[in-house]
């Protein structure tokens, strides 16, 4: 799977913001208890992630968005919640620390609307400033491209 990642044919795409709709807002909480709302992110471009543990295509993208991570968690532009559904938490979290990844762990707090996720894995979401969806894609991805990265370059400067 990390083969046909890499090939670039499961690439997205940021779309234009005509075609984007509004996201309802939801809660997630990270290990400690903390518990946020995507609508703390107005003014930021969030990086959303549902993944779990023993997901095969999951697995496959994540080097591609630690490598997203690694290159933008210090601008203070961009949010990542990269959100796990494993039924046993403990699962994720030493999947993580297995791998040596060190993107932020959440779980849901919640209902997560339908426009957000819809309970196929992977699926990633970016919302732009202002809470609007611009990109959903369903299945595995490789976010590690330079021409994502230049498509988010763009978002964050909107």
């Amino acid at each position: 799977m990390k083969q046909i990642v890499s090939t670039g044919l499961l690439n997205s795409k940021i779309e234009d913001k005509t075609e984007s709709v509004t996201a309802a807002d939801f809660n997630v909480r990270d290990i400690n208890g903390k518990s946020i709302s995507t609508q703390d992110f107005r003014s930021k471009v969030v990086f959303i992630n549902f993944w779990a543990s023993w997901c095969p295509p999951c697995r496959a993208e994540f080097p591609s968005i630690q490598k997203i991570y690694e290159k933008y968690k210090d601008n203070q532009n961009v949010e990542f919640l990269t959100i796990n559904l494993d039924d046993d938490v403990n699962a994720g979290k030493k999947f993580l620390e297995k791998n040596k990844y060190s993107i932020p762990f959440w779980v849901s707090n919640g209902n997560i609307p339908q426009e957000i996720y819809n309970g196929s894995l992977p699926t990633t979401v970016i919302l732009d400033k202002n809470g609007k969806i611009r990109l959903k894609h369903t299945g595995m991805a490789d976010y590690s491209k330079d021409s994502f990265y230049q498509q988010l370059e763009k978002l964050i400067i909107e």
